[in-house]
């Protein structure tokens, strides 16, 4: 009977280990693709696309940097992701946090409107927004940052909202007991203890910030300040008249892909860890059953000066 059993979690385990395989390497082929005719001329890429190049020449990765004036390019894109994940951090987890300690009908409803934020598709207000913003005068990286900004919040909130549910109130009690502000009880006790959400919502807004098109498109435009994204789509170069010429395409959409894809291999865990941390926690907030009604209008007598 027990040899029975082996057998049979053996199977299972082998079936297992080939469907994970199979999914394996239909989700890493594109990057296999794209990787190997980076290398390639164009009439080799035609040739065997699916092939390792004949050398590993970085004479086509040189020559698809210059077109895309990828300096430039990819300082504009790290100024517009730092500032606009910046920027969303700040503002999602201070509102987020003063939520969850006050829990009014008014708390409740603008967390139920962030919520209901998320539901909205962009492509909705896509075009009365960018109208808006154009008679405000911030079709212009400044505004791409703002608007980056807002669609960042909801979901940002939300995740916020759930792992602060976790933080014990007695720690915060006991930093105003000390003499802490608001700003020394948030800045110095409560943010240090949310790093792992914090770290999910800096990776997953910056790889969104990073990679989007549609909104610098419709923001910037043909502008000088242009993204990564921008510039491999306005480089004459990479739109032959004659075909495509793979020999530009392909090196110029790796070198666009590389550093969010190197940022994600190595902090991928803290993706996993931050959203699985946030939901123990809210549970065992839960179990405890601690009133948060009843213990959260202690943080309106904190001092409110620096």
């Amino acid at each position: 009977m027990k040899d029975r059993m082996s057998t049979n979690k053996k199977i299972k385990q082998g079936i297992m280990y080939v469907v994970l395989t199979i999914v394996a390497v239909y989700t890493l082929f594109p990057i296999y693709f794209l990787f190997v005719n980076s290398f390639k001329s164009q009439k080799e890429i035609v040739a065997s696309p699916i092939s390792l190049p004949s050398s590993w020449d970085l004479t086509f990765l040189k020559n698809a940097a210059e077109q895309i004036k990828l300096g430039e390019s990819v300082i504009n894109t790290l100024v517009i992701t730092v500032v606009a994940v910046a920027l969303i951090v700040l503002i999602s987890s201070m509102t987020a946090w003063m939520m969850v300690r006050n829990k009014t009908k008014g708390s409740t409803f603008l967390f139920l409107c962030f919520t209901a934020a998320m539901l909205i598709p962009f492509q909705s207000v896509m075009y009365p927004l960018v109208s808006l913003m154009e008679n405000l005068g911030l079709k212009n990286t400044f505004g791409l940052i703002l608007m980056y900004g807002g669609f960042g919040l909801s979901m940002t909130v939300f995740l916020y909202h759930g792992f602060f549910k976790g933080v014990p109130l007695s720690l915060e009690e006991a930093a105003v007991i000390d003499g802490a502000n608001i700003f020394q009880l948030f800045f110095k006790v409560v943010f240090p203890l949310v790093k792992p959400i914090t770290a999910t919502v800096v990776i997953t807004n910056a790889m969104w910030i990073w990679n989007d098109y549609l909104l610098p498109f419709l923001i910037i435009g043909n502008n000088d300040s242009k993204t990564l994204t921008l510039s491999l789509y306005y480089a004459k170069s990479l739109s032959g008249q004659y075909g495509n010429p793979w020999e530009l395409i392909f090196p110029a959409v790796l070198i666009c892909v590389i550093p969010i894809l190197v940022v994600f291999i190595f902090l991928q865990k803290n993706i996993i860890e931050g959203i699985a941390a946030g939901a123990v926690k809210a549970e065992q907030e839960e179990q405890n059953g601690e009133s948060l009604v009843e213990r959260s209008h202690w943080i309106r007598t904190i001092p409110k000066k620096f």
